[in-house]
C-alpha cells in the first residue's frame, strides 16, 4: 500500500526538508513519528527538498508498507507525535502504486514574502525578509517578466546546486502587493534549481529599490554567471506552498 501525505510546517527549527547527518530535518521527524504510528520503518519521499528555515503550507510526501491503514487515525496519531515540532498533517489518503511524491509533479508553487517597513517584524519574524527601505514593486514585476518561459537560468544558480542543467522553464510570476506593507511573489515551473528563488529575489530587490534598472536585470539573467546576479534572499521569506498532478 502506498500513502500520501500532505504537511505543512515552519521551516525555522529544521535544517530543511532532507535529512541531514547534523541537526534535525523535518524528514527525520516525520519518518520517526511515522515508524512509530505504524510500528514498521518508514521512508518516506518528498515532492521537492526545502532548505534550512524554508517553509511549507502544503508539502506532499509518500510512503510504502504492508499494512493497510485507517487515513484517519493515522493523521490524527502523526499530528500527536510530532510535537512539540511545528509540523502539521493536513491529509493522509492511499494513492495507486505509480504514484510518485517527486517524480509525478507536473508544477510546484513557491511563494516569498518581503515585509517593506521601517519597523521590524514582531509576530512575522522568521517568517518574512524584513526590507526597510522603499521598493517600487511595478518595476520589481517589470523584471521578473522576462524570467517567463525557457532559460539558461545559472544567474540564478546556487554553486553547489546538483541539477544536470541550468536550463529551466518558468510558467507563471507575479510580484504584487498583497497588503499595506507586504510583498509577495508567486512564481511556478515543473522544477527549479537550488536556491533560484531566493536568487530571483534578491535580483529584484535591487531593482525596486532603484540599484538596477529593469535593463540591468535583463543583463544579469543574460550573462549567465552567478557572480552577475544580486543577494541571495533570506530563507524565512519563502513558502512551498502546493504541488500539482495529474
Amino acid at each position: 500500500m502506498r500513502y500520501k501525505l500532505v504537511i505543512e510546517y515552519d521551516g525555522t527549527p529544521f535544517v530543511g526538508w532532507q535529512r541531514q547527518k547534523d541537526g534535525i530535518s523535518v524528514q527525520e521527524v516525520l519518518e520517526k513519528a511515522l515508524s512509530t504510528a505504524v510500528r514498521e520503518p518508514i521512508v518516506l519521499f518528498g515532492s521537492g527538498r526545502t532548505d534550512t528555515g524554508v517553509h511549507a503550507l502544503a508539502q506532499v510526501a509518500h510512503f510504502d508498507t504492508g499494512k493497510k491503514l485507517d487515513c484517519f487515525r493515522l493523521r490524527e496519531s502523526l499530528n500527536a507525535l510530532v510535537r512539540p515540532y511545528p509540523i502539521s498533517i493536513h491529509l493522509a489518503e492511499p494513492v495507486s502504486e505509480d504514484f510518485h511524491a517527486r517524480f509525478s509533479a507536473k508544477e510546484r508553487t513557491y511563494i516569498y514574502r518581503i515585509l517593506n517597513t521601517r519597523f521590524p517584524p514582531a509576530l512575522d519574524k522568521n517568517r518574512v525578509w524584513w526590507y526597510s527601505c522603499p521598493l517600487d514593486v511595478q518595476k520589481m514585476n517589470e523584471a521578473a517578466q522576462l524570467l517567463l518561459g525557457k532559460h539558461d537560468f545559472s544567474t540564478f544558480r546556487a554553486s553547489e546546486c546538483q541539477a544536470k542543467s541550468p536550463v529551466k522553464t518558468l510558467d507563471f510570476i507575479e510580484v504584487k502587493t498583497v497588503s499595506s506593507n507586504m510583498i509577495e511573489m508567486m512564481v511556478k515551473a515543473r522544477s527549479f534549481l537550488h536556491h533560484q528563488v531566493r536568487n530571483i529575489m534578491g535580483s529584484l530587490v535591487n531593482v525596486g529599490s532603484g540599484k538596477w534598472t529593469v535593463s540591468d536585470f535583463k543583463k544579469a539573467l543574460e550573462a549567465k554567471d552567478r557572480r552577475a546576479g544580486g543577494q541571495t534572499a533570506p530563507a524565512a521569506g519563502l513558502y512551498f506552498v502546493s504541488v500539482r498532478y495529474e
